[in-house]
């Protein structure tokens, strides 16, 4: 069986323009993964497991719904829940950061399912935040060889920015390179800029332990790396908007924290 799941090897960019200019760019690497290949793939590699330990893990109660039901099986289920007519053979990848060293955070995973002709069907991305809360987007329009979405935030996504801004999503399907967009929206005005680009790479085990040197501890670092623009968004003295302020305004989640019991 040849496999097609891969690595993208990607740079992140954020810019936010208003109120104050605030810009950073780093690198990570994000795995790609058919679904249908997790336990193949789980054999053909000695560093990484299916909901068990390893270097790396794939675990699915890592995903949408906080149950250790399959992935792939949450995804058409929601997709179908949602309007989107979908077979049990469609096929589903993920771009997403898998568990390192037992620890996973994920500012944001992208699936993108096909239909048995193997045509793009439908997109979804699964933005978390640092409360442990997940909301899925679902994109069904397609221009080109991009999904596309603007749609109410009402996700408690960063403490620098409203509820109720609008997310732009441009999602183009994976293939060689990675490239997604999520912008924000106050009205006509885009407020913040961001984006994932990449080249593929194949998995390996050596690739994986390259990437282990490369990168250290990389979910660990991405948290890091979120608490330290925070900082200096706040000592650029940004607004800060506390998540109690609007919990009415958090909508359509599919796991939320201890302190806001509000989902669908």
């Amino acid at each position: 069986m040849e496999l097609t799941s891969r690595i993208y090897e990607c740079r992140v960019m954020h810019h936010r323009t208003s109120p104050k200019e605030h810009r950073f760019v780093h690198r990570i690497f994000m795995f790609c993964i058919d679904l249908d290949e997790l336990n193949p793939l789980c054999k053909h590699l000695s560093f990484l497991g299916h909901n068990r330990f390893n270097l790396y893990s794939f675990y699915d109660i890592d995903h949408l719904q906080k149950n250790d039901r399959s992935t792939k099986d949450k995804v058409l289920d929601y997709i179908r829940e949602n309007g989107v007519k979908a077979e049990d053979h469609f096929k589903v990848q993920l771009v997403t950061l898998p568990r390192i060293m037992g620890y996973v955070f994920n500012p944001v995973s992208f699936y993108f399912v096909y239909n048995n002709e193997r045509q793009p069907v439908c997109a979804i991305a699964e933005v978390g935040n640092t409360y442990h809360e997940m909301k899925p987007y679902l994109l069904t329009v397609q221009q080109g060889e991009r999904f596309r979405l603007r749609v109410p935030k009402h996700f408690y996504v960063s403490p620098f920015s409203r509820l109720d801004l609008d997310f732009d999503f441009s999602l183009a399907i994976p293939g060689d390179q990675l490239n997604v967009h999520i912008n924000e929206y106050e009205g006509k005005n885009r407020i913040l800029t961001s984006s994932v680009t990449g080249d593929t790479q194949s998995i390996t085990n050596g690739k994986l332990i390259w990437y282990t040197i490369k990168y250290p501890l990389l979910t660990l670092r991405v948290i890091a790396l979120i608490h330290w623009n925070a900082l200096l968004l706040y000592l650029k003295g940004i607004k800060h908007h506390p998540k109690a302020d609007n919990p009415k305004l958090q909508r359509k989640l599919c796991r939320t924290s201890k302190t806001n019991n509000q989902s669908v």
